[in-house]
């Protein structure tokens, strides 16, 4: 058991060199959390090979109430995407997919760019800014209350219990955002079904009916909604400032994007490399013994995978540590050179 209580401070300032112990040490570990969120020890897995194939392993489950496991998550918002397995999670990508199209991607980029545009020009008079409060939150937050369809009058209100989900400021908050959060869905999607139609996203998935006349519950729809909110929200913010700390602390690739935005692509590629916006991915739990580099992790216990001690293992990625934007996204396969 590898106490990682103990390395609580090491692990927030910078969790690299720990996961880099670990990985010499072998790919899969018992850990022991510091704080918790339901799961205080697990099973952590840190090597690349190892995490690329649990991640696909279908005996490592998303869905804790098959092992009789519930959670506050579930009770109060209801299954989305992210606690769900097949054929369930088949099922919702189907019946969202209808909703959550290509196209409407492409048609949002304009009023994303206006919304961009809007945050960078309230911020440029002032010569400087904290990046956080004023871009990276408010403008995947704004974009989720207009996919959703959220009134202007009630955004203050979902930005709070949103805010308490994410980064909860004591141990019972987050449980009462929670509850606070899905009432408020409830009443959304009901407001929705007695409006009649409307252009947002959330009204489309109310109506997006599969050809066996199948449709989303109000359970499976708060779920939806949920996922949208956490899922998109979390991770723009701490994509677009780790980015944007990645470039300013190394100032060669900056005057290069500056000069040629082309490479911002590449810049995308190598933040979610070298430090992404999650750290680990959410919790399985194993259905049955699940043997992983020989080590043995016993039904029900919960594993974690760690997304960023994978994307610095040297056995994939030469030189881990370098921030590299011109890198190839791949990494180095097993056994052999670059890959074409």
């Amino acid at each position: 058991m590898v106490d990682l209580g103990d390395r609580g401070e090491e692990l927030r300032r910078d969790p690299h060199p720990v996961y880099a112990r670990l990985r010499e040490r072998g790919p899969v570990h018992r850990v022991r959390l510091p704080g918790g969120d339901g799961c205080y020890e697990t099973w952590l897995v840190v090597g690349y090979e190892e995490a690329r194939a649990a991640l696909t392993d279908p005996r490592l489950i998303k869905d804790s109430e098959r092992l009789g496991m519930h959670f506050l998550d579930v009770e109060t918002v209801g299954k989305h995407l992210l606690i769900s397995d097949p054929p369930q999670h088949t099922r919702l990508r189907s019946l969202v997919s209808r909703a959550f199209t290509m196209r409407r991607v492409e048609e949002l980029r304009p009023r994303v760019e206006r919304i961009t545009g809007d945050l960078l020009d309230a911020m440029l008079p002032r010569g400087r800014a904290d990046l956080v409060e004023s871009f990276a939150y408010p403008l995947p937050l704004t974009v989720i209350c207009e996919l959703l369809g959220v009134p202007e009058i009630d955004r203050a209100a979902f930005r709070a219990m949103s805010t308490e989900i994410v980064a909860p400021t004591d141990a019972d908050s987050e449980g009462d955002a929670l509850v606070r959060l899905g009432e408020y869905l409830t009443e959304l999607i009901e407001d929705k079904r007695c409006a009649g139609p409307g252009g947002d996203l959330l009204s489309d998935l109310i109506r997006a009916t599969a050809e066996d006349g199948d449709r989303l519950s109000v359970e499976e729809l708060r779920g939806m909604a949920f996922l949208l909110l956490v899922a998109g929200h979390e991770t723009t913010v701490n994509l677009v400032t780790n980015a944007v700390h990645a470039l300013l602390t190394h100032p060669a690739h900056l005057t290069a994007v500056r000069a040629d935005p082309a490479l911002l692509d590449g810049v995308v590629e190598e933040t979610l490399r070298w430090e992404g916006p999650v750290e680990n991915a959410t919790y399985r739990f194993a259905v049955e013994p699940v043997e992983i580099a020989g080590v043995t992790i016993d039904k029900g216990d919960p594993v974690l995978i760690g997304l960023a001690a994978a994307g610095r293992d040297p056995a994939r990625f030469a030189d881990p540590d370098r921030f590299d934007i011109g890198r190839d996204a791949r990494g180095v396969p097993p056994g052999g050179g670059q890959t074409a």
